[in-house]
């Protein structure tokens, strides 16, 4: 047995630990319920934004002194800012524990007096809650989330099934006893209990979702199929269908999307309480095959088990992956925030810093598309940036017979690397301002014409000027990370116009902190973590997707996401009713930015190149081809690990290309390993054709 002076020796030791700090979520929380921003409280703790930045998503520590001093601010904003939720907790302990000092005879129920009922009659009906079926499924990590709003006990989504089951998340199971579109939604809006708190202090809740599957949708009157000429996720219910009709006459709207694939019901808010369905048809296409491979085919139990993983891990689905992209872009950083009118006093929206505000802003004529009207009205013929992912393959002429005897092509897929390039991605804020001749700064965003044509870049490597890796012929139009590139290569630059914007802010920094840890927590999910060595992260890989098909899916959506949210950012007319000149209605959103998605894949092409030229530095490798975020080098076996460049150590170089799960790190393309021979280059073979995916960001939705 311990003696005294032991056990007295272990509890100064736990008394002398370092403080323990809340979980990185709730100190974003405390600190946005203190109304304090990151810089101010960078300021007071004398350190970075980045650090708080830091701190405040996991990816480091604050140490001591700094450390007990940012505890005492936590505890005192914990203080004064509980969780939602934790006082109910609090009252129902409290509850509990009085009940217990009560008299033993006291608490015994007898037939003359029954106990009360523990729910008040006040509070509104929720559904019956069936149990669910055991899974035989392996325990999965789940994400880390706040704590639970008390308004949405059963989550954000249900999937309704014919039979008038609705399955939550986390195997619950409700009975819905709708049988007609109006009930459905009423009754989700009044019983069910679905939906999911703002991502944002200064935002709005998200919607509930109800997905129906082919037997719900015809059990509540709608057609089990939507047929006609166009594709399907484009079609419409006509206005005189007996739904649609039912919907008007309850008095409640559809939005001018009409009811289809994704339809919305609402009525106008009352006060702060949102009116609100969103319905999402199974058997209509609302989950496309190529961003939700599987899910319309799996059970409904499984469907709303995956959905639901994404709204916890990205948001709530009210669309098409790209415009959830997109979505998630304002619910991060909502247009308005309440300020105070100072002749009045009252509280009324005003702009939110940092966010792209509520009114849609023009782009310069050359980041516009030519059908823009600024383009069209103004007749501008100054040429367009071009920046896009590389689509190149070198020339056959450039190969050395060294390289034409290497038995195999090995595809490097960069993950998610257009999420990488959006981490503390500087872009303007404000309109654009026109200069000529101005002095480049490569810290000022925006779109410059210059003449790159007297850079020099091997020919075995692309050039990083242009999508298709020829050298440029004169001057044109780039962003900012395509120039600053060139002044990085040594080459002095000088503008002849640009067009720039004064206020400029990270806009993208919350949209890529969240993706990013849904997908690195969805990749963990399916066994690829990054305590893995190479050789495992590559077997992890190859078998990842049979792991669990349902986490599997969620994975692709979560790359859809973000490759459909930065191509949407510059979304084109559709419908062959456009004519050319005409305002189309993605052109009255704020974030139809297409000088935000021009950075994004500026930046990405950018650091692809620098990778390239490091590799060609450290091993004397070139590539073969280039698509988009995946390049395939020739190599003597069909593994990565028989060229990647490491250190005597084993550790992989710096610089280089690198195996792993964090986006901008690289896998293998297991579909590009192939045999290789000259041959087949003459024959008109392009390793590009045979690489799997990448050039989705120029997809830009629905």
């Amino acid at each position: 047995m311990a003696s005294e002076e032991e056990l007295f020796a272990s509890v100064d030791a736990l008394l002398n630990e370092e403080p323990r700090l809340p979980p990185p979520a709730e100190r974003a929380r405390l600190r946005e319920a203190a109304g304090i921003t990151q810089a101010r409280l960078a300021t007071a703790l004398k350190t970075t934004t980045q650090s708080v930045k830091n701190w405040e998503n996991g990816r480091s520590e604050p140490k001591s002194p700094r450390l007990d001093a940012y505890q005492r601010l936590l505890n005192g904003w914990a203080a004064k800012y509980p969780a939602p939720g934790a006082a109910a907790a609090a009252s129902v302990a409290a509850s509990v524990a009085a009940a217990s000092t009560e008299p033993a005879a006291s608490r015994v129920e007898t037939a003359d007096a029954p106990q009360a009922p523990a729910v008040a009659a006040a509070a509104p009906a929720r559904p019956a809650i069936r149990p669910a079926a055991a899974s035989r499924r392996p325990a999965m990590k789940k994400a880390a989330q706040p704590a639970a709003d008390p308004r949405f006990p059963h989550g954000p989504l249900a999937v309704l099934d014919g039979d008038g089951c609705a399955y939550g998340v986390d195997g619950i199971v409700l009975d819905c006893p709708a049988t007609t579109v109006v009930e459905l939604v009423e009754w989700t809006l009044h019983e069910s209990g679905v939906g999911a708190p703002k991502l944002n202090r200064y935002g709005k809740d998200s919607d509930p979702l109800i997905v129906l599957t082919a037997a719900a949708a015809v059990k509540l009157g709608l057609p089990e199929r939507l047929e006609g000429p166009e594709q399907r996720r484009l079609l419409r219910l006509p206005e005189d269908h007996p739904v649609v009709k039912q919907v008007v006459k309850a008095k409640w709207r559809l939005t001018q999307r009409g009811f289809g694939p994704w339809a919305r019901i609402y009525r106008k808010a009352q006060g702060r309480e949102r009116q609100c369905v969103q319905l999402a048809i199974l058997s209509w296409d609302a989950l496309d095959e190529r961003s939700w491979p599987g899910v319309a085919e799996m059970e409904p139990a499984d469907v709303a088990r995956v959905l639901g993983v994404y709204a916890q891990r990205v948001i709530t689905p009210r669309g098409s992956t790209a415009v959830c992209g997109l979505e998630l872009m304002t619910a991060l950083r909502p247009p308005t925030r309440a300020v105070q009118d100072p002749q009045t006093g009252n509280w009324v929206p005003g702009h939110n810093p940092g966010s792209l505000g509520t009114e849609p802003m023009d782009p310069a004529p050359p980041e516009a598309t030519p059908e823009h009207p600024v383009v069209v009205d103004s007749g501008w013929s100054g040429g367009f940036l071009n920046e896009e992912a590389y689509q190149w393959v070198r020339d056959v002429s450039l190969l050395t017979d060294e390289e034409c005897t290497l038995p195999y092509a090995v595809g490097l897929d960069l993950n998610t690397a257009f999420l990488a390039a959006a981490a503390r991605l500087v872009v303007g804020l404000s309109a654009p301002d026109h200069f000529v001749g101005p002095k480049f700064n490569p810290k000022v965003p925006g779109s410059w014409l210059v003449n790159l044509s007297h850079v020099e870049v091997d020919p075995r490597l692309p050039s990083p000027f242009t999508p298709d890796g020829t050298r440029p012929t004169g001057p044109a139009w780039y962003q900012t990370h395509t120039v600053a590139y060139a002044q990085e290569l040594g080459y002095n630059v000088r503008p002849l116009e640009a067009y720039l914007r004064r206020e400029t802010g990270a806009y993208l920094d919350p949209w890529h902190d969240r993706l990013k840890a849904a997908y690195v927590d969805t990749l963990a999910d399916l066994g690829v973590t990054k305590d893995l060595t190479d050789a495992e992260f590559l077997a992890a890989m190859e078998r990842h997707k049979d792991v669990d098909p349902a986490m599997a899916a969620v994975l692709a959506a979560i790359k859809a996401t973000v490759k459909g949210g930065i191509g949407k950012l510059r979304e084109r007319p559709q419908g062959k009713k456009y004519k050319e000149g005409e305002r189309w209605p993605a052109l009255q959103r704020p974030t139809w930015r297409p000088d935000i998605r021009a950075a994004v894949i500026s930046k990405a092409r950018i650091n692809m190149h620098r990778k390239l030229r490091n590799m060609a530095t450290m091993t004397g490798l070139y590539p073969l081809a280039v698509l988009s975020d995946c390049v395939v080098y020739p190599s003597p076996g069909a593994s990565p690990l028989d060229f990647l460049p490491y250190a005597a150590s084993g550790k992989p170089q710096p610089g280089g290309f690198r195996l792993g799960s964090t986006p901008g790190l690289a896998k293998l393309e297991g579909v590009q390993t192939m045999l290789w021979a000259v041959d087949l280059m003459e024959q008109g073979y392009n390793p590009a054709r045979h690489i799997k995916g990448g050039d989705a960001v120029l997809d830009e939705g629905e």
